[in-house]
């Protein structure tokens, strides 16, 4: 990359920027909550749960001190959980030891839970203006066509490699301007499905992944492994106004969240009402849960201390059900 080039990218991103939120702030604080909201998450449907989140959290005292369901809570549907309790983690560790201040140095911010390589360099340039990179996959993906560079985008030594000529170009005066110029491209442009729109690229008379026709086969990645099954039995246990849920376990997937339980054995004469409660199909990075539901309806609550007897107001308040349910949401009261 040219110091040209940077040029070209910065007045690019000036025109065609979009109008986000978290673009309208310095603060490290905000900037860190949407960093890590981002990771594998849509922009659009981010913007909500930025705006709820520092509300109800404005710094990162609140958010150090914060009861881990109301925490969930305020992440319900957002996915990959791990980064809210991260949060909280690191949290607690910039008020103890750095006055409740982000550090401001990349190599500070890497000590910190769930923040790696690209999250301590936007947070570096965005909210400090450090000069550093800040290399996520869809930069890497602007990159390696730009270069028509054919290294394996997933191994550490090829990440490393792009920040070190990324670095060379990078503007001094303006590192969150071309840092962010650079995702932006990626996200609007030079896209991670379908055909990249090269005639809107301020890069189209350099690219050479466009010049030779080969933007389909680049950035290289290898092929995913396929994904494990699990089938799930799952019951809507009802008595009077209140829905059963029990927690799920404090490590593994979606530690710590609350779920409609598995099935077991019943006794007949508690029962009252019973029912398919449909089928559905949720999917992570690596598993894919197989679901089916029934909806049980009791005379009288079961005696079982893994399970809590929730009002649908109690529920909305204070109970975070991961999405991974939302098919059966319907059915629950």
């Amino acid at each position: 990359m040219t110091h040209q080039q940077s040029r070209q990218l910065v007045n690019w991103y000036a025109q065609h920027k979009r109008d986000l939120p978290w673009r309208h702030t310095r603060n490290p604080y905000a900037i860190w909550i949407s960093e890590i909201m981002l990771q594998q998450t849509r922009v659009e449907a981010v913007k909500g749960y930025y705006a709820r989140f520092l509300a109800a959290l404005p710094t990162v005292q609140d958010l150090a001190c914060v009861d881990d369901d109301r925490l969930l809570k305020l992440w319900e549907g957002l996915g990959y959980y791990s980064r809210a309790r991260n949060l909280k983690k690191a949290a607690q560790i910039i008020v103890l030891e750095y006055g409740g201040q982000l550090p401001r140095t990349v190599a500070e911010l890497r000590t910190l839970p769930g923040i790696g390589p690209y999250t301590a360099g936007a947070i570096a340039s965005l909210a400090f203006d450090v000069p550093t990179p800040a290399i996520d996959g869809n930069v890497l993906r602007v990159l390696a066509r730009l270069w028509g560079d054919y290294a394996d985008i997933t191994l550490p030594q090829t990440r490393q490699e792009f920040s070190t000529r990324v670095q060379a170009a990078m503007p001094t005066d303006k590192p969150s301007v071309f840092n962010q110029a650079l995702m932006e491209l990626g996200a609007l442009v030079c896209i991670p499905h379908g055909k990249p729109l090269c005639a809107s690229c301020p890069w189209h008379d350099d690219c050479i992944a466009r010049l030779q026709n080969i933007t389909s086969e680049l950035p290289v990645k290898p092929a995913k492994k396929p994904r494990r099954i699990e089938q799930r039995e799952l019951f809507i246990l009802r008595c009077r106004d209140k829905l059963a849920l029990r927690r799920r376990p404090d490590t593994g997937l979606l530690a710590g969240l609350w779920e409609l339980p598995e099935a077991f054995d019943l006794s007949p004469a508690l029962v009252l009402h019973d029912e398919e409660a449909g089928h559905a199909v949720h999917i992570f990075t690596h598993i894919e849960w197989h679901m089916s539901a029934r909806k049980i309806t009791l005379q009288e609550s079961i005696e079982d201390n893994s399970l809590v007897w929730v009002t649908q107001e109690e529920l909305e308040r204070d109970y975070a059900l991961p999405s991974a349910f939302s098919s059966f949401r319907d059915a629950l009261f």
